[in-house]
């Protein structure tokens, strides 16, 4: 009610004004609208029309940018809400991952990118779920829209390394990786990443200069421990393969070098024994790898030295030192076996069975053991103890002849090298005088790196017992 008494007060007010300024100003403007047309028009009502024309464009002009600001409101409100749809997808699918839903983290993820097809975060997460499913190519196409979209994202770099290495594209990633270092140049798993494709080629001269990096870089107490037996492994390598490059100097070095970090690395002694092997100094050889077991007591270095002292013509020398070596050690039953082994090759036949045939341990174990004592018995012409002993042989599931093992990772070789051809580390094969064949496999600790492994001549064939 107070409203519409407002209203009519407020027009009658201005009836009264308007007919006021009427009386005041009784005369009339001529306004033309055409070259034809006017319109007579009191002062009065030419202010009042002039001032709804005002009023009128004010209106038009907010009521535009209102507009606008409601429009420009709708599409960042439905920005938002989808934002936050490919925000809970990603999620969801980053708990189904972690949840082992791997399908089902592929669909979201999918989903997602279907949203934004540029949210860089599902892109790498899918990516590396196609790389665990050896889908390379996929994971490949989307790492690197990835990098396209965010070429400075270390984590996606390192993600694409890893699919193109996982596609045998090792060229491609030590190129992805070198551009990670230029963004990083100290960062870990970009270093690590690149010496082990490095390793994989077999390119050591690479490896060793980044692994020089590594073992500077501040890691923890057992990391650098680590760290130190590649670094030690890698300087191996080089001079290994300078050594069949024909550079025996450079080996030398290399060899030197590997001993002075780890005085028990044996793969370096022999080496340094076969670089005078093939300059003619076999017997220089012999005596110096001689010296090396008596400061190591590693039963490899006998290998080695039976077959030079052998090949030189020289098996009192052997014989001899093998002799030593038991009177250092007399309870050691492998190095009674290897004795009695050598008698037996050498055609001691009388001094092979009085050795052998008092070894305790082995022969419950070890099927080359009996073979050996068959074909004494034989000799002997105890046919009933030979057949008893060939019997036991025939039961082990194993062949055995002159195994080495694996410290590490247990695998076996008949084959010694300076490296594992499993697991990829370095001086960890051992010689073993027989094998258990109901013990378990151990299990395998740490990063398996399938090597190809180079093994000397002179320990590459052990010998046959029968």
């Amino acid at each position: 009610m107070f409203r519409l008494l407002l209203t009519v007060f407020v027009i009658i007010s201005a009836a009264l004004i308007y007919g006021y300024f009427q009386e005041l100003n009784p005369s009339f403007v001529n306004l033309r609208i055409s070259p034809t047309d006017s319109l007579d028009l009191n002062p009065i009502t030419l202010m009042l029309l002039s001032m709804a024309a005002g009023a009128l464009l004010v209106t038009l002009m907010v009521g535009v940018r209102e507009t606008k600001h409601l429009i420009l409101n709708w599409r960042t409100s439905r920005l938002r809400r989808r934002e936050e749809k490919v925000d809970a997808l990603h999620r969801e699918g980053m708990h189904a991952f972690l949840s082992k839903r791997t399908a089902e983290a592929i669909g979201l993820f999918e989903k997602t990118l279907a949203l934004d097809p540029n949210h860089a975060d599902s892109l790498l997460w899918l990516g590396n779920l196609y790389r665990s499913e050896r889908n390379y190519p996929e994971a490949i196409r989307l790492h690197r829209k990835a990098r396209s979209i965010d070429e400075r994202n270390v984590e996606v770099l390192l993600a694409l390394a890893m699919d193109m290495e996982g596609a045998k594209r090792f060229e491609e990633a030590l190129q992805v990786l070198h551009d990670t270092l230029k963004l990083d140049p100290g960062h870990l798993s970009a270093l690590m990443r690149k010496r082990d494709l490095y390793i994989r080629l077999e390119q050591w001269n690479d490896a060793l200069e980044i692994q020089q990096r590594l073992v500077k870089a501040n890691l923890s107490e057992q990391d650098q421990r680590a760290e130190a037996r590649l670094l030690v492994g890698m300087t191996y390598e080089v001079g290994r393969q300078w050594l069949e490059r024909g550079h025996p100097e450079k080996a030398r070095h290399s060899f030197r070098a590997a001993i002075k970090r780890d005085k028990s690395f044996l793969p370096a002694y022999i080496g340094l024994g076969e670089i005078l092997i093939r300059g003619g100094k076999t017997r220089t050889a012999a005596e110096i790898l001689e010296k090396v077991y008596v400061k190591t007591g590693n039963l490899i270095i006998l290998h080695r030295l039976e077959e030079l002292y052998l090949e030189i013509g020289e098996p009192g020398e052997i014989i001899r030192v093998y002799q030593e070596a038991c009177q250092r050690d007399p309870q050691n039953p492998a190095l009674r076996f290897y004795l009695g082994k050598l008698y037996y090759r050498l055609e001691m036949i009388d001094e092979a069975f009085d050795l052998l045939s008092t070894l305790e341990g082995p022969q419950d174990q070890m099927a080359d053991f009996h073979k050996i004592m068959a074909n004494l018995y034989l000799r002997k012409q105890q046919m009933d103890r030979a057949v008893e002993e060939l019997k036991k042989a025939l039961g082990f599931k194993k062949r055995v002849v002159v195994p080495y093992r694996c410290s590490a990772c247990r695998h076996e070789s008949s084959d010694w090298s300076g490296r594992c051809s499993r697991c990829g580390q370095w001086n960890t094969y051992t010689a073993l005088p027989w094998v258990d064949a109901s013990a378990t496999e151990f299990p395998r600790e740490g990063h398996e790196m399938e090597s190809r492994a180079m093994a000397y001549r002179g320990l590459t064939s052990p010998f046959e017992t029968v």
